[in-house]
């Protein structure tokens, strides 16, 4: 059956799905149903995305390529042809977002927000401008000269930068770098405009001033460009003898990676231009000309400007917790019965609680925890600290390796080992992905724990716009498990055998394998059998298998997957029975969700693991059952409410394209929905949870 199903036309090539993903985060910029700033922002999340697609994937295939690897994936496309096709596609998405970003900053101009260059605007609007320059900009900016005494100087990974020529009389042309300063504000307000709001460029405001830089000199040309470098850190762990040394050491060195990318304004000086590229040692296919402003990102922010609120979502306060409704106290509420969390429907402040209130209770003798992305100003590093601080035992496990958060990782491992808390960095050439926090306390009946599991990270600000699941248990087995799990990351202790929990790499592989082979079963026997599974990412080879055999004997598969599926559904004898859908919202679908329909006897999964390779076979992830026959229902009608969404879901054609649901009959918006519905649900109990969970769904005629 695998060999069958073993065919490269069964398959979707990763990188290319992911730039299709980031193509339906763009189109959220052209959809006029969201707020005008949603949309900016929209534009500034998919440049933000494109960035890192270039520093990790786009870099690490050129790596691959430089060092004669040339192999096919599971697609058949060889390393070069990958390249090839991302370019294209990339080239493609870049037209688009600048288009977007154009319609969305002339609709702007409606709302009297306008962004001009410096030579539009009033005379006096100019004056403040040149003072502006000269008293704030002038004394921070260095121009770099390039010539035989001055070797082209390295440009920073994402700065930007403008290239200046000069030219003195008959003289040679020389050129000159000036890096836009990150330290002021990308967008400039000018004063004076009465409700009018108007903004310059940061580089627009230098290149109409920076003559003064150079006297003696006349400026031939400007030209603005900003160059993405291999950003992907390379530890090796086993000669590493301090980790943390090892991984400041690199950090340093992620700002001097390779150029993979380089963009310059439209029209770009073709000398200036080749300079440019012959100093960074970067090809033509390499070059991307923008025709707008370079780095879009910068409008994430913006997107927050004050006296705005009509342009964005309408706030939203996180609800309480559902099965917290009426409950004053945390940890007896948990004694009595496991706690569902979904975030950010529902606040993630319990969370906080749970290791707040630890830290101050005379009764708890230790707090064990993992934190992968924690944050800035994080309330629950701080409590762990201040855990330490009144002696408690407390364990934290802080993944240095989290990408791009491993600066700020670093500093909280600092902080919590000068409170007194005994960190740790995992195990040897495995990222510690897994979500769980165990609290250790003295009752009157012994000692009892109480462990907290999630989907999502320990990111009290995430927890705001990433959707994700968490349970509160005081299961004694689930207790015993947890903290068998530290003792393993922590000490030399062999994986026991789990009474609940499923980790990876040992064991969450060949479980998830189990389950899908025991719906063919029931599909056999004509029992119920379905698989719904929901997740970020769908790349592992074999488990796209194990899900095409499924579907071969007659399981009904629902994949929910926000972001690279290579999975293709629809194909007639091999994934017919798939359906592939899409969620790109308000919210960033973040949750891992596994139903199987069993027979009948329905059970659900929550895990902080994708259906990746790296997730299975290279990281140390969970996967825990809930029990709750309440809490089943209650995640399956989520799942249920996901799959008939038709105004924020896509389907996957067997073509790999993407289309929007049928809007004909209803309007259904499954993230407007929960809202709703955890707004209706946190009320006093005076009907029933069930009913108070009842989905809210709107119909237009």
């Amino acid at each position: 059956m695998i060999l069958m199903l073993d065919k490269p036309d069964y398959f979707l090539n990763r990188e290319l799905s992911w730039l299709k993903f980031n193509l339906r985060v763009l189109k959220e910029a052209q959809n006029e149903a969201n707020p005008l700033l949603e949309r900016l922002r929209f534009i500034a999340i998919t440049a933000s995305n494109l960035d890192e697609f270039f520093m990790i994937r786009v870099a690490g295939l050129k790596q691959q390529l430089e060092g004669g690897i040339n192999k096919k994936d599971a697609a058949g496309l060889a390393v070069e042809e990958q390249l090839r096709q991302i370019t294209e596609a990339s080239r493609e998405q870049v037209k688009k977002l600048y288009s977007y970003l154009r319609i969305v900053l002339r609709e702007l101009e409606t709302q009297d927000i306008y962004f001009l260059p410096v030579e539009q605007l009033p005379e006096k609007s100019r004056d403040w401008v040149g003072k502006y320059f000269h008293n704030t900009i002038f004394p921070v900016i260095t121009p770099l000269a390039v010539d035989p005494s001055h070797p082209f100087p390295f440009l920073a990974n994402r700065s930007l930068n403008l290239a200046v020529q000069l030219k003195r009389g008959q003289g040679e042309i020389k050129t000159v770098f000036i890096q836009v300063p990150g330290v002021l504000p990308r967008l400039v307000e000018i004063p004076g405009a009465g409700k009018r709001k108007r903004f310059v460029f940061l580089e627009d405001i230098i290149k109409t001033h920076c003559g003064v830089l150079f006297h003696g000199y006349t400026i031939k040309d400007v030209t603005l460009f900003r160059i993405t470098r291999n950003a992907d850190l390379t530890i090796d762990e086993d000669e590493a003898e301090d980790l943390l040394a090892e991984m400041e050491k690199s950090l340093r060195q992620r700002k001097r990676g390779e150029a993979v990318r380089l963009e310059i304004a439209r029209p770009s000086n073709r000398q200036l231009a080749q300079f440019i590229k012959d100093g960074i040692k970067i090809s033509d296919e390499d070059v991307y000309e923008i025709n707008g402003p370079i780095d879009i990102t910068r409008f994430m922010k913006f997107a927050d400007l004050p006296g705005y609120e009509h342009l964005r979502y309408t706030q939203f306060s996180p609800a309480r917790p559902a099965d917290l409704v009426g409950q004053d106290n945390l940890y007896a509420a948990i004694r009595t019965r496991d706690i569902l969390l979904h975030h950010p429907y529902e606040s993630f402040e319990p969370v906080v609680d749970f290791i707040r209130q630890a830290a101050v209770d005379p009764q708890v003798l230790a707090i064990k925890q993992t934190l992968y992305r924690v944050g800035g100003d994080s309330p629950i590093v701080q409590a762990l600290a201040q855990a330490a601080e009144n002696g408690k035992q407390v364990t934290v496990l802080v993944e240095l390796k989290a990408r791009f958060d491993e600066e700020n990782n670093i500093l909280w491992a600092k902080r919590l080992e000068e409170a007194g808390c005994h960190v740790i960095y995992g195990l040897l050439g495995l990222k510690t992905h897994s979500k769980i926090a165990l609290v250790v306390r003295r009752e009157d009946s012994g000692i009892r724990r109480y462990v907290h599991m999630g989907t999502g990270n320990y990111n009290d600000f995430t927890a705001r716009i990433y959707t994700d699941m968490g349970l509160f248990s005081a299961n004694d087995q689930l207790g015993a498990d947890a903290s068998a799990f530290f003792n393993v990351l922590s000490g030399y202790s062999d994986p026991p055998v789990w009474n609940k929990i499923i980790v990876a790499p040992l064991g969450l592989r060949q479980r998830t394998y189990e389950l899908i082979d025991r719906e063919k079963g029931f599909a056999a026997a004509g029992k119920p059998a379905r698989i719904i599974a929901k997740m970020n990412a769908l790349v592992d080879k074999d488990m796209v298998l194990k899900l095409y055999e499924a579907s071969c004997q007659g399981v009904q598969i629902d994949l929910i997957v926000r972001g690279i599926c290579t999975l293709r559904p629809g194909i007639a004898g091999v994934s017919e029975n798939i359906t592939v859908r899409s969620i790109v919202g308000r919210f960033l679908e973040h949750s891992r969700v596994f139903y199987f329909a069993n027979g009948g006897d329905e059970r659900i999964f929550l895990s902080s693991a994708d259906w990746m390779s790296r997730n299975l076979n290279e990281r140390v992830e969970l996967m825990f059952p809930v029990d709750d026959p309440g809490h089943i229902k209650r995640i399956k009608d989520i799942l249920e409410l996901q799959l008939d969404d038709n105004q924020k879901a896509c389907v996957m054609k067997s073509d790999s394209s993407y289309r929007r649901c049928d809007r004909r009959q209803r309007v259904l918006n499954s993230q407007e929905v929960l809202l709703q519905q955890a707004h209706l649900a946190s009320q006093p109990p005076a009907i029933s949870l069930q009913q108070r969970l009842k989905p809210a769904y709107r119909h237009d005629e």
